[in-house]
């Protein structure tokens, strides 16, 4: 559930409805020293059977630069830089949240018996390789970005059959619950893409 953000009084008139939503989002510090609300990721149901072959799918952890690679909601501005939202994080590392939500996908798609991740004792036919090349609001445009490269390798031959780079952007709210808000819709979008391709 995305509840609201704590804001101290000054951060409160700082977040007056006249600024702009990438300012808001930069506001890193008004989180009023209060414990920071955890936001979860969600998993993409209702969008049809997958349908496809009746291989064994393993889905790897995604790779992600250090900067992705933690808990906590991205800003990036215009030159490139990243900053952290304050006063908001994820619920888990966001690859250990990805791969999770990219399993029930699957699921969710009728593929309950032939999807599951590395260690849990079945043999695969293939695996799939992803890598989370963006996930973060874009203060420039508003907007929650996410970009994930996918390979899809056969796990006896070791060789890629196909690859490909997903991407959506939603707009965002201008605080922690609407910044989570998009991106969970936005790497559904995505989720479903990969889902759909990968059957």
């Amino acid at each position: 559930m995305i509840m609201p953000i704590p804001t101290s009084p000054l951060c409160s008139r700082l977040l007056a409805p006249s600024l702009v939503v990438a300012s808001a989002l930069l506001l890193a510090g008004c989180g009023g020293g209060s414990a920071p609300t955890t936001f979860d990721l969600s998993a993409p149901r209702d969008f049809g059977r997958i349908g496809g072959g009746g291989g064994v799918l393993i889905v790897a952890q995604p790779t992600a630069v250090q900067a992705l690679d933690s808990d906590r909601l991205i800003v990036k501005d215009s030159s490139g830089a990243l900053s952290f939202l304050g006063g908001a994080q994820w619920a888990d590392r966001v690859p250990n949240l990805v791969q999770t939500r990219l399993i029930q996908t699957f699921e969710n798609g009728s593929r309950i018996a032939a999807v599951g991740r590395p260690g849990e004792r079945i043999v695969p036919d293939f695996q799939l390789n992803t890598d989370i090349r963006a996930f973060n609001i874009d203060a420039a445009s508003g907007q929650a970005v996410v970009e994930i490269t996918a390979k899809l390798i056969g796990d006896r031959t070791g060789k890629v059959q196909r690859a490909k780079l997903f991407s959506a952007r939603v707009p965002a709210g201008a605080d922690g619950a609407g910044a989570a808000q998009a991106l969970d819709q936005a790497l559904s979008q995505v989720l479903i893409q990969i889902a759909r391709w990968a059957r």
